[in-house]
C-alpha cells in the first residue's frame, strides 16, 4: 500500500525527530471526542475485556488491547489519516496497525504506570527496530492531578534500555533512569478532550496514579513500519497492509457503534 499523502507541518516533524514527542491540540473535534467518551463508557466489551497490571505500589492500572481493526469508532480513529499520515513522515516509511487501547484511569484508585520505554517490551516481540510509534489522545482531560503522561524530552535518542518486573508492569533500568532524569527535561503532557500526543517507542515515559476525583480515560494507537515487520509471532501482529480511512469516516463509525451499544443493551 503507498504511504499516505497527509502532510505534516515541519515543526511537527522537527519535534517528533528532535523531543521524541510531539503534541497536535484538537486533533479530534469536540463532537468526535465527545462521541468517542460516550461509546468507550457504554462499552460493555471493553470493560468486560479490560485487563489490569499493578504498579510498584500494588495499585491497578487497567487498559483493553485490540490487536485487530474493525468498523468501530476506536479502529476508524485508528485507520484515520490524519494520525496515518503523521506516523508516515515521523517514522518515514509506510506503517501499520500494531495495536490500540483505552487506558482507562480511574478517579482515586488508577495507578501509576512506571517508567518504560515501549519499545523496551516491543522488542521481544521480533522488532529488529525502534521503529514504532504512539499516538495518545485524551477523552479527559489530562492534568498532573489525574495522572497525565510524563516524559523526558530527547531521551529517545538514549536507545533501548535493559526492562524488567516492576510490580507488574515492564519498567526500565532505573539506576538509567535516575541518571536520566538529571539530564533530561521532564515534561508534564496536560492534554485537553480531543488533544493528542505522538511519541517515540523509545521515549521514556510515564505517569502518577490518578488521586483527584476525576478519571483519565486515553485511545492510544501504535503503529509499526512495514520494513521492521517482526520476524516472529507474538501477541502483536506482524504486517498486513493498512487501509488508511478519510478523517469524516470516525462520526459515523462511532454512531453506528453506539447504536449497537444500545440495542444490545435494550
Amino acid at each position: 500500500m503507498p504511504m499516505s499523502n497527509t502532510q505534516t507541518h515541519d515543526s511537527e516533524n522537527e519535534a517528533f525527530q528532535n523531543d521524541g514527542f510531539v503534541v497536535v491540540r484538537s486533533l479530534l473535534s469536540a463532537e468526535e471526542v465527545a462521541l468517542l467518551s460516550r461509546v468507550a463508557r457504554a462499552d460493555l466489551g471493553l470493560a468486560e475485556s479490560a485487563i489490569h497490571r499493578r504498579d510498584a505500589t500494588g495499585q491497578a492500572t487497567t487498559l483493553a488491547v485490540r490487536n485487530d481493526v474493525s468498523d468501530d469508532m476506536y479502529s476508524a480513529i485508528a485507520r484515520s489519516r490524519r494520525i496515518v499520515g503523521r506516523m508516515e513522515q515521523f517514522l518515514n516509511g509506510e506503517v501499520y496497525h500494531y495495536h490500540h487501547k483505552l487506558n482507562l484511569k480511574q478517579p482515586r484508585i488508577g495507578g501509576a504506570w512506571e517508567w518504560h520505554q515501549d519499545y523496551g517490551y516491543w522488542y521481544q516481540f521480533g522488532c529488529l527496530l525502534p521503529d514504532l510509534a504512539s499516538c495518545m489522545i485524551a477523552i479527559d482531560r489530562a492534568t498532573t492531578e489525574n495522572g497525565c503522561l510524563q516524559v523526558l524530552r530527547g531521551s529517545q535518542m538514549m536507545g533501548r534500555l535493559d526492562h524488567g518486573k516492576i510490580g507488574e508492569q515492564t519498567g526500565a533500568d532505573l539506576e538509567r533512569v535516575e541518571v536520566a532524569l538529571q539530564r533530561f527535561e521532564l515534561v508534564h503532557v496536560s492534554l485537553e478532550p480531543g488533544d493528542a500526543v505522538f511519541f517515540h517507542a523509545n521515549l521514556l515515559h510515564r505517569s502518577d496514579q490518578n488521586r483527584s476525583e476525576h478519571p483519565r480515560w486515553v485511545l492510544i494507537c501504535c503503529y509499526n513500519t512495514r520494513r521492521n515487520d517482526p520476524y516472529k509471532e507474538s501477541r502483536h501482529p506482524r504486517y498486513t497492509p493498512l487501509e488508511v480511512w478519510p478523517d469524516d469516516a470516525v462520526l459515523p463509525a462511532g454512531h453506528r457503534q453506539l447504536e449497537t451499544i444500545q440495542a444490545a443493551g435494550a
